[in-house]
């Protein structure tokens, strides 16, 4: 059984283990927050633009994708001043989604690839964005980009294609770039969302099609698996111990979530810590 942490969510998104707090995106109550691990919330930056992934620069302050409008944003550490650090429109063609921040300040950032109600799916770019905040385009022809991981030693980036059901893995380059994809897990029926890394090269995976959250490990054995009530949409290993699986739940992503706010954060104990990024 989880234990349920916070209720209250309209959709909640980029759950990251920071500073002894778990952060994360409420896309439809345009903010970031915070909740301290006995369940307290604090609402950190109002985003009207619909935040999603988060990740941290070298010097602390706070890198968040602003999906609307295709934006990366850097917030000061203070807290104080938010300013357009990267313009992902060049590459993406739509809403942009999660992203992963590396050690030197580089970030991979997600996109749909397509408005698909309108234009049907179509294969999506991953926008790759140096330190500095120029912008180029990555890998192509990825199915849905969304949860992403890199191995501790900062070789490998690992993201789930959530339209191709799969985890793919790139290497990455001195210059941040990224070669030699090869497909790391094949799901089968699994659609991943947000993803986690832990010290054993397992991959923790929200699927929001089958209401679980599943650990995978390299070729695809899935090691153990947590049914829940709700569809599960992220998930975060973190805890003093980084033990302690939070996972963002909903019952939708769509508009109804919005307007019911029926989303949560739960919470399991798991026996191998978190490690990598984010």
């Amino acid at each position: 059984m989880t234990e349920v942490l916070l209720e209250g969510l309209s959709f909640g998104e980029g759950p990251r283990w920071h500073e002894g707090r778990l952060w994360f995106s409420d896309f439809y109550r345009h903010g970031v927050f915070t909740m301290t691990p006995d369940g307290t919330e604090e609402r950190i930056l109002e985003v009207p633009t619909q935040p999603s992934g988060l990740g941290w620069m070298p010097d602390g302050s706070l890198l968040l994708v602003s999906m609307l409008d295709r934006k990366l944003l850097r917030c000061t550490t203070d807290g104080n001043a938010v300013t357009e650090h990267a313009d992902l429109s060049s590459v993406a063609a739509w809403h942009c989604n999660d992203m992963v921040v590396a050690a030197d300040g580089t970030a991979y950032v997600g996109n749909f690839g397509s408005d698909r109600q309108k234009d049907g799916p179509k294969p999506a770019t991953l926008a790759i964005v140096s330190p500095d905040g120029e912008v180029r385009a990555g890998p192509g022809g990825l199915e849905f980009p969304n949860g992403t991981v890199i191995t501790p030693d900062g070789s490998t980036l690992i993201i789930g294609e959530s339209m191709g059901g799969r985890l793919s893995a790139f290497d990455i380059g001195d210059d941040g770039s990224l070669s030699n994809r090869r497909v790391w897990a094949d799901l089968g029926g699994g659609v991943p969302d947000g993803i986690c890394l832990d010290a054993e090269m397992g991959i923790w995976v929200a699927d929001p099609r089958n209401a679980n959250c599943f650990r995978v490990v390299e070729g695809g054995q899935i090691t153990d698996r947590i049914d829940l009530d709700l569809n599960c949409f992220a998930c975060m290993l973190g805890g003093d111990d980084r033990r302690t699986l939070y996972m963002i739940t909903a019952p939708t992503s769509g508009d109804e979530a919005a307007r019911t706010r029926n989303g949560r954060i739960e919470s399991v104990r798991v026996e191998i810590p978190g490690a990598g990024l984010p």
